[in-house]
């Protein structure tokens, strides 16, 4: 009997991962490019919040899985190695994330998004987990291929496409920023995402400074973005 995120249900995305595997927590992540990216599915907050440190930071394993569609299996969450990911790191200090597995989820050449297990015993997974963890990552791209190639269509799921539209603000801004600042795409979520970083504030919410006008990457403005978010 199938057991992976088809037979789970659109509700779930999250429960095959859990029943069938040594872990903690999950999160499931779309993106079509990094400006795309969205959170579907998480099993907790915990999960959620990795996902979403990871998003803000432009840094952490989920973009290494992302740019070599490998996994990145960090058994010692915790230890930082040759000083990468020293933002990310810092952040997860002290939370219950002992061990990261992330998993790419692609189709043939297509790039869908992440898969990010979490688990509050350090340990690596063992080949047998290992290897299951890679076929539910499978299962899961292609559900998700299916669902995103049905939002548009006159039978779209209303689950699903909420999701997919939660970082609306956060794309119009990068947009904004790109037209004021005249980086690229990619440069211009960078921006946001140092600014976000150096005055503690989410990305979100410096992506609703610019929408407001309160936040401006414009070189003509003193050569500085706007004031620092309250």
């Amino acid at each position: 009997m199938d057991s992976g995120p088809d037979a789970a249900g659109e509700a779930d995305l999250c429960a095959p991962y859990l029943a069938q595997l040594p872990i903690t927590g999950v999160a499931v992540s779309l993106f079509g490019g990094t400006a795309a990216a969205t959170l579907v599915a998480a099993s907790d907050e915990m999960a959620a919040r990795l996902d979403e440190l990871q998003f803000n930071l432009g840094e952490g394993p989920r973009w290494r899985a992302m740019q070599t569609r490998l996994p990145v299996l960090l058994g010692d969450a915790q230890t930082t190695v040759d000083g990468e990911w020293p933002m990310f790191h810092r952040a997860i200090e002290g939370t219950p994330a002992a061990a990261l597995f992330v998993f790419p989820l692609t189709v043939g050449a297509l790039d869908l998004g992440v898969v990010e297990l979490y688990h509050t015993v350090r340990g690596n997974l063992s080949r047998s987990a290992e290897s299951a963890a890679a076929a539910l990552a499978g299962q899961t791209s292609w559900y998700l291929l299916r669902k995103v190639l049905s939002v548009n269509s006159a039978e779209g799921d209303p689950a699903l496409e909420p999701g997919l539209m939660s970082r609306r603000e956060i794309h119009q801004a990068t947009g904004m920023v790109l037209a004021q600042s005249g980086a690229t795409a990619a440069e211009s979520l960078l921006l946001l995402r140092a600014y976000a970083f150096a005055n503690d504030v989410t990305l979100k919410a410096a992506a609703d400074a610019v929408l407001a006008g309160r936040l401006s990457f414009d070189p003509a403005s003193d050569g500085e973005p706007g004031p620092a978010l309250q």
